[in-house]
């Protein structure tokens, strides 16, 4: 890899563009300066279709003009931006300043549209139609490829109308969860429950707590080999709230439902991940759109 990272790549591109725009120059000199021999009518004796004559007449004025200030061009280009490998130009620009200049000149320019809504509570957002719609277009940009347009997600991808949330509630934490990101994690268990058959029980048992179609029997050998599973949702199976671990009791499945879903869960686990979205979205947005997903739950005026 410290080929890659070496300074010989920037001396290498460097100096090619370098190269080619003194050979482009060297080029243009010679073939204004070089005489081909040629008859005295000023042609070289090459003839295509019986009368086709190549003349030797220089390059219009123009043209050689044209190819001078292109070299010329080039040369103060490179004197004033990136071009020749690690030298950054006279103006010091770079595709990350601009960038940054770009972002801060939209944020200024939206400033006023969300400076109005930076006193609110939620319940007044929620309500208000402007920040409802810029909420929506929000949503849109930067959360329904995940969840949806409707919001009400997929496989894997959580509901965010059904007020089922996992490590906490409230306008503040998804304020939180959207500019940090979350991360659940469920490790392999199927060391700690036992057999393919013990999975497969404590799976029933599973399926039982939610009054899911179950096998009894399944179920009832499957009881005890839930005790692997309590430190994280609980022995009653209503999970722990705070830490993130799923109610098994409620009929809400994220990453499948049945015996072959909660099997796969038990033996192989899974990570979900929800990307932090502060680097594409300011405080103030981060606040509306908040308010828009926690009032997709919540009706204004109701308890958080």
């Amino acid at each position: 890899m410290s080929d890659f990272t070496s300074d010989f790549w920037h001396i290498y591109v460097g100096g090619l563009a370098l190269v080619s725009i003194i050979a482009c120059a060297i080029l243009l000199w010679v073939s204004g300066t070089t005489k081909a021999a040629t008859h005295a009518d000023n042609t070289t004796g090459h003839v295509w279709d019986v009368d086709l004559k190549e003349m030797n007449n220089p390059l219009p004025k123009w043209w050689v003009y044209l190819f001078i200030i292109t070299v010329v061009f080039a040369l103060i280009y490179g004197a004033l931006y990136p071009m020749f490998g690690k030298f950054q130009g006279a103006l010091g620009w770079s595709s990350q300043g601009q960038h940054a200049t770009e972002v801060k000149k939209a944020e200024d320019a939206i400033a006023p549209v969300y400076a109005k809504f930076t006193g609110m509570t939620p319940e007044q957002m929620v309500a208000d139609p402007e920040a409802r719609a810029i909420g929506e277009r929000l949503f849109m940009n930067y959360c329904a490829q995940c969840h949806g347009s409707d919001a009400r997600g997929s496989k894997s991808f959580p509901n965010l109308t059904d007020g089922d949330w996992l490590g906490g509630t409230g306008h503040e934490y998804i304020k939180t969860t959207i500019a940090n990101g979350r991360t659940g994690v469920m490790p392999p268990m199927a060391a700690a429950v036992g057999s393919a058959e013990d999975v497969r029980n404590l799976a029933h048992y599973v399926l039982s707590l939610s009054g899911s179609p179950n096998d009894s029997v399944r179920a009832t050998l499957g009881k005890e080999k839930f005790a692997a599973c309590a430190a994280c949702h609980g022995p009653d199976g209503k999970g722990m709230h705070a830490m993130g671990a799923p109610n098994l009791t409620d009929g809400t499945w994220l990453h499948g439902w049945g015996e072959d879903a909660i099997v796969r869960a038990v033996n192989n686990g899974f990570t979900n991940h929800m990307p932090a979205q502060s680097a594409l979205l300011n405080e103030a947005q981060i606040n509306v759109l908040a308010s828009y997903v926690w009032g997709l739950s919540t009706k204004p005026g109701t308890a958080q």
